[in-house]
């Protein structure tokens, strides 16, 4: 593989840009989720039982222990630690010498603290994943702040291999879920013909594909399957373009999601592990620039290469045309396809695939490691390598203690190959599992709502006769309201009343307090529901009664004559789903002691510290703008200044070219150095100036020199220092 130099850049810019997202997106939802009179108070989580800090932190890693020595409440505490995360990660986007390991670890602490506390709001895969992700970038980022130096290190690569296995797992354990969960419309390929419609919370674009015909839909399911299962064993391929075309694999499956569904941060960082499949110099490629790297390959291996690689696609695409039965249907201008091999078969393969994929991770983590070894020793002077060889050691060492523990989450797929791993390292999985280094995976497990969408509908009255409808600002509701785009913003609360409509009440005890928190006229939670309070159709005085009632919805189909129907959904009622409540009914009164969400406690005093108070003001300053807004708004700013910095830096850079340039030979000081020496320095000055020039999404280039021509260029600079004091002396 390549250089990884840009890569790992763009990730770490990545990286930053989802932690922004995912604080700002939590920040605004602190008050109504875990504010002291919000669904699920956070203070509940911190039980103050007269322990030392040191213990408080074993027991429970959250930095919210330290609230109380701050004079601040739980609920306080955790608006500021949001407010830091949201501000450093921002701080990192703008600027690189902040895409440091001291910060990312700063930002994966803090997103951990908000875990700690977060319930069943905070409990999604992606929030694992982004936590998993977080920590694996204190390793692949530099020490920027305690080192100085942005210079590339020898064991960078192995490092970033992290990131590739993780993506492998990801992918790899969600593909293979989805059949080994038995789901009749995963194995019946009919799986999409149900998922625009009955995801949490669709976009426009998902109404016009659950129009496609069936036999499309089913083709689509295939390719899904194909992609997460079978391409992601090219991660590892020894073969430059097999990974390149695994990337653009992955990257159209998570663009077509995105699309389709909102996600929130899920999917863009997908993207961004993406990249660990990249080089140096296929991201010059994107930029149209001109690679430096000379081909050296005899002309007889670059066939054999493509040979390879087209027998490797060719095994694919037959694969798929044997496996899922595919068949040309002339009488229907259509293809069929069906799963052509069982469950037995299909549960063989796992058990003779698992142990394969980790020894081909053993194997190409092994041959990282070893090329960044003879890396170091080809380091010249004596102290640079014995500190690049500690450091090959210490971060060597991390990625194998790393990829050893993930074995465990990693054979939960397959239950004979986790039963063979050493005991050793489930003892070291349990250790570490507290703080969400390494997770497992499986995302759509089995399709729900193959009836139609189950929706919860909550109804509010002031005299118990005449009902109205309280619409949700994102989930369903409104029969023509259009679904809405609110990436990378997730409403928590509306996920979790998609949850809520699969089952019974009772298995969403967070639903009573909901019903309770509205009879009481909670301004914070309301905000949950609509963040323009004037919208909420009780926002002058709360409803005397409540109740809620389970609905069937599905998407309404185009007209005969192909035009498009005034509505976006359809709906018929399903059954009551929480009885007709009313401040000191028995029943409410009844599950809120059952639950224990009633608060005994006497009223808290609000804290009036400098910090409070500051906190308190940013609160004001937001209050009333919608979240994705909010997000979207300093991503734009952010993405507008990295892409001014990146123009300026070129310009600057094209200035000094072009004096250079200008300079007359024999004349200043330019004149007493060799050739050598100025092409030396201007290599030196090209990977100064191009350390801010390339960032996400924006198409800046970006020169990048590596350590060995940085070392080349130091010593020739040595050289002819040397050569002018011998000068002189004479």
């Amino acid at each position: 593989m390549g250089e990884i130099i840009l890569p790992r850049r763009l990730f770490l810019w990545s990286m930053a840009v989802i932690y922004m997202s995912a604080f700002v997106s939590l920040y605004v939802q602190i008050p109504g989720l875990y504010g002291n009179e919000g669904l699920l108070p956070a203070r509940w989580q911190l039980r103050y039982s007269g322990k030392s800090l040191g213990e408080q932190l074993l027991s429970s890693p959250t930095l919210l222990w330290l609230g109380p020595r701050l004079g601040l409440d739980t609920h306080t505490a955790m608006e500021l630690l949001c407010l830091i995360g949201a501000a450093l990660s921002l701080a990192a986007t703008l600027v690189e010498a902040l895409r440091d390991s001291v910060v990312f670890f700063c930002l994966w602490a803090l997103y951990l603290s908000m875990y700690q506390v977060g319930q069943v709001f905070l409990y999604f895969q992606w929030d694992n994943l982004l936590l998993e992700t977080g920590f694996l970038c204190i390793l692949v980022a530099p020490l920027t702040l305690i080192r100085g130096s942005r210079g590339v290190r020898e064991h960078d690569r192995v490092t970033f291999w992290l990131i590739r296995w993780l993506l492998f797992r990801l992918m790899f354990a969600s593909g293979v879920v989805k059949l080994t969960s038995r789901c009749p419309t995963w194995w019946g390929l009919t799986a999409l013909t149900y998922h625009y419609e009955t995801q949490c919370i669709p976009t426009p674009l998902a109404w016009f594909a659950h129009q496609l015909p069936v036999w499309w839909q089913k083709l689509s399911v295939m390719g899904t399957v194909v992609i997460e299962i079978a391409a992601p064993l090219l991660f590892f391929s020894p073969l430059r373009r097999l990974r390149l075309g695994a990337f653009y694999l992955q990257v159209l499956l998570q663009v077509l999601i995105i699309l389709t569904g909102n996600y929130n941060f899920f999917n863009l960082l997908t993207l961004a592990l993406c990249l660990s499949l990249l080089d140096d110099q296929h991201v010059h490629f994107w930029l149209r620039k001109a690679d430096n790297i000379s081909n050296n390959d005899s002309r007889l291996w670059s066939w054999l290469c493509y040979l390879l690689e087209l027998a490797v696609w060719a095994l694919m695409i037959f694969g798929s045309i044997v496996y899922f039965d595919l068949q040309l249907d002339t009488t229907k201008n259509a293809v069929s396809s069906r799963i052509a091999f069982t469950y037995h078969q299909f549960n063989q393969f796992l058990k003779t695939t698992t142990i394969p994929c980790v020894w081909i991770g053993v194997l190409s983590l092994t041959w990282e490691m070893v090329t960044s070894m003879f890396r170091c020793a080809c380091v010249s002077g004596f102290l640079k390598r014995f500190c690049g060889t500690v450091q090959w050691t210490l971060f060597a060492a991390a990625a194998a203690a790393m990829f050893t523990v993930s074995l465990v989450p990693f054979t939960y797929v397959e239950y004979d190959s986790n039963a063979r791993l050493w005991p050793g390292v489930r003892r070291a999985y349990e250790v570490v599992d507290r703080f969400q280094l390494v997770n497992s995976y499986g995302l759509f497990r089995r399709m729900t709502g193959v009836g139609g969408r189950p929706e919860v509908v909550i109804e509010g009255s002031n005299d118990g006769v005449s009902w109205t409808e309280i619409e949700f600002m994102y989930k369903p509701g409104n029969l023509s309201a259009p679904p809405p785009v609110v990436t990378p913003h997730q409403p928590r609360l509306d996920w979790q009343m998609w949850f809520a409509a699969l089952g019974a009440h009772t298995q969403a005890p967070w639903f009573t307090s909901l019903m309770y928190r509205l009879l009481q006229g909670k301004r914070d939670v309301i905000e949950l529901i609509q963040t323009d309070v004037s919208q909420y159709p009780f926002h002058q005085e709360p409803p005397a009664y409540l109740r809620a009632h389970r609905y069937r919805y599905w998407f309404t189909e185009p007209k005969a004559d192909g035009s498009y129907p005034q509505r976006w959904w359809r709906r018929v009622y399903d059954e009551e789903f929480y009885p007709t409540v009313h401040l000191g009914n028995t029943f409410l009164e009844g599950m809120l002691n059952q639950y224990g969400l009633k608060d005994k406690s006497p009223p808290r005093r609000v804290s009036n510290t400098a910090v409070a108070q500051a906190v308190r003001w940013v609160r004001s300053q937001v209050r009333g703008v919608p979240a994705h807004i909010l997000i979207w708004t300093l991503i734009a700013c952010s993405a507008t200044l990295c892409l001014l910095q990146g123009l300026q830096s070129r310009k600057k850079h094209v200035t000094v070219s072009n004096h250079t340039e200008k300079v007359p030979d024999g004349s200043s000081d330019h004149c007493e150095k060799s050739d050598e020496q100025q092409a030396a320095e201007e290599e030196e000055e090209e990977g100064g100036d191009g350390e801010d020039e390339v960032e996400e999404g924006e198409a800046e280039e970006k020169d990048a020199v590596g350590d060995e021509e940085e070392d080349e260029a130091q010593e020739e600079e040595e050289e002819e220092e040397e050569e002018e004091d011998g000068e002189r002396k004479r």
